[in-house]
């Protein structure tokens, strides 16, 4: 079952190519159907899902071997540039799961990409659908306070009562620079007093602009 489909040392058919690139586009469409049922999806990367495999697989198909064509195809995908923003983890994970299996239905061991497309979907969809408890969800909080406020040390005695765990995050000038954006990831001790939480916070900050979201944070991308 895991050994190559093909010989292609002995030379490619084409009946040989089309029903490999048909099953890297198989391969490619259950990833997309996985990217559809865990989590948002659109409808450009489900499609990018489903071709990158074909394209991952031709490429192989070309090199095969040969080490001068190896090159120059590195060579070329060294020139393109990734301008987007950065994917988060499931997003990456999914595009290495195409990659790879790109790279195993180029080298005719189809048998072993089928396998490792539906076993790996399997696991993302079932891990997807699995709720996780609130305490392994850390909530992204947000704090806007005056420009004369010295915030380093501001709320650690709030973050030590209500808090199990709290993790600066970052901060930045609004409003022409006359305040400042707090950004904290914390995890709350007892989720009831979510209100006294932020009623302490507002005290400090002057009753400004104060969030608390499951908003994902930078630590869900790769």
């Amino acid at each position: 079952m895991f050994t190559a489909l093909f010989n292609l040392a002995e030379g490619m058919t084409p009946s040989t190519a089309i029903l490999l690139m048909l099953s890297a586009a198989v391969c490619g469409l259950i990833i997309a159907v996985t990217a559809v049922l865990s989590g948002n999806c659109s409808r450009n990367f489900a499609i990018s899902l489903i071709v990158l495999p074909m394209i991952i697989q031709v490429v192989i198909l070309m090199v095969n071997g040969n080490i001068g064509t190896g090159v120059a195809v590195l060579g070329s995908f060294s020139l393109i540039r990734f301008r987007s923003a950065q994917g988060n983890a499931r997003d990456i994970t999914l595009v290495f799961l195409a990659m790879a299996v790109g790279l195993a239905t180029g080298m005719a061991y189809t048998g072993y990409a089928f396998v490792v497309t539906i076993l790996t979907c399997a696991l993302l969809l079932l891990f997807s659908k699995v709720p996780m408890p609130d305490r392994l969800q850390p909530l992204h909080l947000r704090i806007t306070i005056p420009e004369d406020l010295e915030y380093t040390t501001l709320f650690d005695d709030l973050f030590s009562k209500y808090t199990s765990t709290h993790r600066y995050e970052s901060v930045k000038s609004t409003n022409m620079g006359s305040m400042f954006d707090l950004s904290y990831e914390v995890k709350l001790r007892d989720p009831t007093k979510e209100k006294e939480f932020l009623d302490e916070i507002r005290c400090r900050n002057g009753n400004l602009t104060v969030s608390l979201s499951h908003t994902p944070s930078n630590h869900e991308t790769l």
